[in-house]
């Protein structure tokens, strides 16, 4: 990083001057430590829940404090989002009395869409992916006059984001270890400045997708670097390249950078729900993710801190989560059996699957359409399994009786 991006870090009094400016619409959101969540990873947590924040993620607070931070006020901004930060602009350009228009890829969810109006943004539909929008939300600005409201390339957007780990380190003194989602990195970098600044000692973890890992690849190259595709269920979290800004925030205030693959997300999403009672997007579940993979090292009984991001998720996109999920968990298997064609075959099998305590969820019995010979057809199975040893044992025993299964 160069000198002049380096001065360019968000201090500590900035955070703390958005955190007054804040005061007016964000909520303080609450700390949990869930109990059963804690016993399972093996390690106390403590989860700052900015999935109970207004419009249901932290992108309220950035894009609050830099449009209540513009002199003159603009009578009009533009922002281009697929979804958390359409909702923080909208709610925060409302509530200061500034008209906004919002453009989102025609594949965004159609929740966010709805949610994004009902905030009082003017929403454009516009493109298959989320560079379309961008690039027509930009040419807007230019044409209308319209400011544009950055999603994290900006210091008043990371002051803003920065009051999380300000309200962290308050409500939680004890945690030494943070874990915070990255995708363009506003968010990592604000939190990262304000512990870092009230708590050296501490350490923060960055985490992205996989699939989305573009921090991880500007600081393999020391610069900013476009991924060439993007990859993952975390859609809050999928950003194809980062700032110089956000770059040097995390070279400066960040120990580590991690990726966590789709499964693992699906994973923790579901036993954020099923342990902690918590409903949290896949953006959010990430640092949970990185968890559960063992990528966070902390000290034997040392509590962990999570920041749970947001809880914007698509119903339609839930229930394919949680089925995710549970399989990636070996809770959910889905088999195929080959079986004689004849009377008795099937119910030997179902018989087989309740001695085994499996627990049927679907039956697809098929004659037609596949290459089986004429006197063999195929069941489909999902079943659900009580943890990945059930799992391992019901196919063992499935193979031992005899039964030629296919993979799904």
């Amino acid at each position: 990083m160069t000198a002049d991006q380096g001065s360019e870090l968000v201090t500590i009094e900035e955070i703390r001057g958005a955190s007054i400016v804040l005061a007016a619409i964000a909520r303080r959101t609450p700390v949990e430590r869930p109990l059963g969540l804690s016993q399972l990873v093996g390690h106390p947590l403590v989860m700052k829940c900015e999935q109970l924040q207004r419009t249901g993620s932290f992108k309220l607070r950035g894009a609050y404090h830099h449009l209540a931070a513009q002199d003159p006020r603009p009578d009009a901004v533009v922002a281009a989002s697929a979804g958390n930060h359409a909702q923080g602009v909208a709610l925060a350009a409302t509530t200061l009395g500034i008209r906004s228009t919002i453009f989102m890829p025609e594949s965004a969810a159609l929740p966010k869409v709805a949610a994004t109006r009902a905030y009082g943004a003017d929403v454009k539909l516009i493109g298959a992916a989320f560079d379309e929008a961008a690039a027509a939300a930009t040419e807007y600005a230019h044409r209308s006059g319209a400011a544009f409201v950055p999603a994290f390339d900006d210091p008043l957007v990371i002051a803003g984001q920065g009051t999380v780990g300000l309200e962290f380190a308050d409500q939680a003194p004890d945690v030494e270890t943070f874990v915070v989602s990255i995708g363009g990195g506003g968010l990592v970098s604000g939190v990262a400045a304000a512990l870092k600044a009230l708590r050296p000692s501490c350490r923060v973890i960055g985490v992205q997708a996989d699939g989305a890992a573009s921090m991880r690849a500007a600081l393999h190259a020391g610069h900013p670097t476009p991924l060439d595709h993007l990859d993952t269920i975390a859609d809050g979290i999928a950003v194809r390249e980062v700032s110089a800004r956000t770059l040097a925030h995390v070279v400066a205030f960040v120990d580590e950078v991690v990726t966590v693959t789709d499964d693992q997300i699906a994973l923790a999403v579901v036993l954020l729900l099923e342990r902690a009672k918590t409903l949290v997007e896949p953006a959010g579940a990430a640092p949970l993710a990185a968890v559960l993979a063992g990528h966070v090292p902390a000290p034997d009984g040392a509590p962990i801190g999570l920041v749970l991001s947001g809880g914007n998720v698509d119903p339609s996109l839930l229930i394919r989560l949680v089925r995710h999920g549970l399989t990636a968990g070996g809770r959910y298997l889905v088999v195929r059996v080959v079986l004689d064609d004849r009377p008795g075959a099937l119910h030997g099998l179902l018989g087989m699957i309740a001695t085994l305590g499996l627990n049927v969820v679907d039956v697809e019995h098929h004659r037609t359409g596949i290459a089986l010979p004429v006197d063999e057809v195929e069941v489909r199975l999902a079943l659900e399994t009580r943890d990945p040893a059930h799992r391992d044992d019901a196919l063992r025993a499935l193979a031992a009786a005899g039964y030629r299964m296919i993979p799904a």
